[in-house]
This record gives structure tokens, sequence and C-alpha cells, in this order.
């Protein structure tokens, strides 16, 4: 056996020996091990979650795109729905109040307050936005609000993008947006 692990295409086995060996099934989630401040809750991304790809003013981002190339996802299946949080962020805060979450991470869809990435704002997404911050202070849920999930404007990706020497301005530009407009309702970004 150990011959057969010391061959080079089966190296990565010996990385994974010690936790095969250690690892026990039926050990039980401490949850009374985790530090004094540790935040429980529930998470998601704009793109997977809010659905209404085209409304209100919102700019296509890199995952609207994507997936309308035929071939691109394998069963055709994209965001443009999605869960329709946009339009049911009430009931998605009464079920997390259901299931007692203090916390809420979530990230703000850049194209739907920035349309075209940078310049004039999109005052319904930052309405939409704003609207579901106080719903879950309303609700005692802390909010977590992740700037960036992977959802560049289309507009953005088409000059570059994150190759783009110039994004780091683009993301400043919305980063301060967000503070400006969100941050006296958000403690913790990331």
């Amino acid at each position: 056996l150990l011959d057969s692990l010391l061959q080079e295409d089966n190296m990565w086995l010996l990385f994974l020996l010690p936790v095969v060996l250690c690892y026990d099934a039926e050990e039980p989630l401490l949850v009374g091990t985790f530090p004094d401040g540790f935040l429980w809750g529930t998470a998601t991304a704009a793109y997977q979650i809010e659905g209404a790809w085209d409304e209100d003013g919102k700019g296509p981002n890199i995952w609207d795109t994507f997936t309308k190339i035929p071939g691109s996802i394998v069963d055709g299946s994209s965001g443009d729905v999605a869960c329709d949080s946009y339009h049911q962020y009430q009931r998605d805060i009464e079920l997390m109040k259901d299931l007692e979450m203090p916390s809420y991470r979530f990230s703000i869809s850049w194209a739907r307050i920035l349309p075209n990435g940078i310049g004039e704002p999109n005052p319904v997404g930052i309405k939409h936005y704003r609207d579901l911050l106080t719903a879950l202070h309303t609700a005692e849920i802390e909010p977590v609000v992740t700037l960036y999930h992977w959802d560049l404007p289309q507009v953005l990706e088409d000059q570059g993008g994150w190759l783009n020497s110039t994004v780091a301005d683009w993301f400043e530009e919305y980063a301060d947006l967000c503070f400006q407009e969100f941050g006296g309702l958000v403690k913790i970004w990331i």
C-alpha cells in the first residue's frame, strides 16, 4: 500500500491520510465551543437569489450575459427569476425570523445600483437595498453586506473588467456609493 501511495500521481493521498485516519463521523457539532461574539446566520448572493435581472433600471452583469450564451449552462437555467427575492424579500426575512437567525449576509448587485458600472446611480435599486436593510433591522436581524460577489456589471467587463487598471477606481466609486447610501444601516461589510 505504501509503495502505491508514494507514486507521483498518488502523492495527494498522503496529504489526506491524516484527515481520514482522524475523522470521526459521530463527532457532534460543538456549538458551545465557538468563541463569544461568533455571528450565526444565513447567507445569499444577489445573482443567486434576487431575480428581476432587468427590472427597475438594473443593468446587466457578467452572469446575466454568460447564462444567455447557448450551451454555457447545461440545463439553460439562469438567475433571471431565481428565488425572486427582489420581490419577495419580506417573506425571506419572515423565514429568517422564524428560524431565529441573528444575521443575514447578502451581496449588493453592483449593476442594480450603478447600471453603467459608474456614473449615475439607480435610485430604485438604492431604495430596494435601503428597504431590505430597514426590514432586517425591524426584524432584529443584523445585516452583513458583501460588496462584490462575482457579478461585475457587463459594461465594465466589456472594458476589460478586473484586468483593466481603472477597475480600482470603478470599485471605489461603487463602494463609496454603498457606504454613503447604506453606511448608517450596516456595521459589517465584506
